[in-house]
C-alpha cells in the first residue's frame, strides 16, 4: 500500500500491546466492517459494528449521554470487551482498559493525550503507549470533525485500518452514520475499534 500524508488532519500515534496467544479479534484475512453510528437502545446514543456477513459483532450503548467520560465497547452478546475512560477534560486525556470475563484489567491497555492547540487550523497529536513495553507504532490520520480516518504502520508507512463513508455495490453513498472499516490480516480489531471510538469521541461523533 501506499503511504499516507496528511497536512490538514489529526495525527495519533499508537503504540500497541497485545496478549501472547492468538487474539480470536484477530483475523489471517483482510476484513471489512459496516459502522453504524446509531445504538441499538432506545434514546441512547453509541454505534453498532457487523462483520461481511451482515452479522453483529461489536456494539456501544451510552444511554441517552453524547460524549459520556466512560464508554464500553461489548460483543454482541452484551460482554465488555473494552473500557474507555476520559482521564482529563481539560487536556483530552483517555484511557482503554481491557475486560476479562467478569472485571477490568488493573494496567490500561492504550493512553491517549490530545496535544491542546492555540489555533482551530493547528494538528492535534495523541500518543497511545502501555505500561508494559511496546510492540508496534501506529497513527491516525483523518479531518477535523469528520468520522473518516486511516490508521497506518509509521515504520512502514503501510495503512492498517480505514473508515470512511459506506458505498453500496451500485455506487451510491450512504449517510453520514453509515462507515466502512477495513481491517489488514493480523491487526486486533478490537484494538482497533477502540481507537476509532476514541476518535470518535475526539470529534464528538458518538
Amino acid at each position: 500500500m501506499a503511504k499516507v500524508h496528511s497536512t490538514l488532519s489529526p495525527s495519533v500515534q499508537i503504540l500497541q500491546f497485545p496478549t501472547c496467544s492468538y487474539s480470536s479479534y484477530v483475523s489471517r484475512e483482510r476484513e471489512v466492517f459496516t459502522i453504524w453510528m446509531k445504538s441499538l437502545v432506545l434514546n441512547s446514543s453509541g454505534c453498532a459494528v457487523y462483520n461481511s456477513k451482515g452479522a453483529l459483532v461489536y456494539r456501544v450503548d451510552n444511554y441517552n449521554c453524547r460524549w459520556n467520560g466512560k464508554v464500553y465497547l461489548m460483543d454482541v452478546r452484551g460482554k465488555v470487551l473494552i473500557e474507555i475512560l476520559k482521564k482529563s477534560s481539560l487536556f483530552a486525556k483517555w484511557e482503554g482498559y481491557r475486560w476479562n470475563d467478569t472485571e477490568i484489567k488493573a494496567n490500561s491497555w492504550f493512553k491517549v493525550k490530545k496535544a491542546c492547540t492555540i489555533f482551530k487550523r493547528e494538528t492535534p497529536f495523541c500518543k497511545f503507549w502501555s505500561d508494559t513495553g511496546c510492540l508496534m507504532n501506529y497513527k491516525i490520520d483523518g479531518f477535523y470533525n469528520k468520522s473518516s480516518c486511516k490508521i497506518f504502520d509509521t515504520s512502514s508507512g503501510l495503512v492498517v485500518a480505514e473508515v470512511k463513508r459506506k458505498v453500496t455495490k451500485s455506487g451510491i453513498i450512504l449517510g453520514d452514520d453509515v462507515l466502512t472499516l477495513e481491517v489488514e490480516p493480523n491487526i486486533d480489531h478490537s484494538l482497533i475499534m477502540g481507537l476509532v471510538l476514541v476518535y470518535s469521541l475526539m470529534n464528538h461523533s458518538i
